[in-house]
């Protein structure tokens, strides 16, 4: 019996060290074929540098002062408008979700609002806020929202009636039946909306200063861009692209967290 349990062990090591390295492979052609580009005249190395100039310059932000400024001020705009997002979000999801007829009233206004792109609301954001934060928040906060609220809803309309009726039947009260029935079957679904809704925000985040002029990383590129430091411009395009990752490793780090006890989570890890 022992060898069999050996011989199973070995495929399940092989998928864990498959996908990483498999990842930095990719990085590494995908590095490759951007610094062969403008090295062998494919490309105008005056608007795609060579990949080891931008890695260069990128290492060298790192020393910056100002770069962690407009980080720190990037990462301030994503993390008080997913907070806003993911509060607003949560709680209207519960309060529409628990009630069929304000499912049912509030379908046809949610269906409308949530297709419209949050750039769209970029002249109202400077009309009303100019280019402060302010401005960046309502595009972080509109977008974020229909992430969690339509994620909340799909969880609070997945609870399983029979465990609602059993719980009224033993006369929980409104919060017990809240606590202990309706958020472990809605939580799977609100970490899955807060996962996509950090991405987002990040993404709005650098679009407010690439468009609008808010201060961060999206600002500084567009002022790179206009001045003609192209090769520090794609460092800062770089940098995004690294707070893109780092964020979604600590999304699902949370989620596997909050949700340890779930037989997704458990089956992942145990894989």
């Amino acid at each position: 019996m022992a060898p069999e349990t050996s011989s199973r062990r070995r495929p399940t090591s092989g998928r864990s060290w498959g996908s990483p390295v498999l990842g930095l492979t990719g990085i590494l052609a995908f590095l490759a074929i951007w610094e062969l580009l403008p090295r062998l005249g494919l490309a105008d190395s005056r608007y795609l540098p060579p990949a080891t100039e931008v890695l260069i310059t990128a290492a060298g932000n790192l020393a910056d002062g100002g770069f962690w400024s407009s980080v720190g001020v990037t990462m301030q705009a994503w993390a008080i408008g997913l907070f806003i997002a993911t509060a607003a979000g949560t709680i209207l999801g519960l309060v529409i979700g628990m009630s069929s007829f304000l499912r049912r009233y509030t379908h046809s206004t949610i269906e409308f609002l949530r297709p419209i792109p949050s750039v769209a609301l970029i002249p109202l954001a400077v009309l009303l806020f100019g280019i402060g934060l302010d401005s960046a928040l309502l595009l972080i906060v509109y977008a974020c929202f229909w992430q969690v609220l339509i994620q909340v809803l799909y969880g609070v309309g997945d609870i399983d009636t029979v465990a609602m009726n059993t719980a009224q039947s033993y006369r929980f009260s409104y919060w017990q039946r809240i606590r202990d029935v309706v958020i472990p079957t809605m939580l799977p679904y609100l970490m899955t909306g807060l996962r996509l809704a950090a991405a987002v925000a990040l993404i709005l985040a650098i679009t407010a200063g690439l468009v609008i002029g808010t201060p961060g990383l999206g600002s500084d590129i567009a002022l790179s861009q206009q001045g003609g430091a192209i090769t520090n411009m794609y460092a800062l395009i770089l940098a995004t692209g690294a707070l893109g990752v780092v964020i979604n490793f600590g999304a699902r780090l949370l989620e596997r967290r909050v949700l340890s006890w779930h037989t997704s989570v458990r089956g992942e890890l145990a894989s």
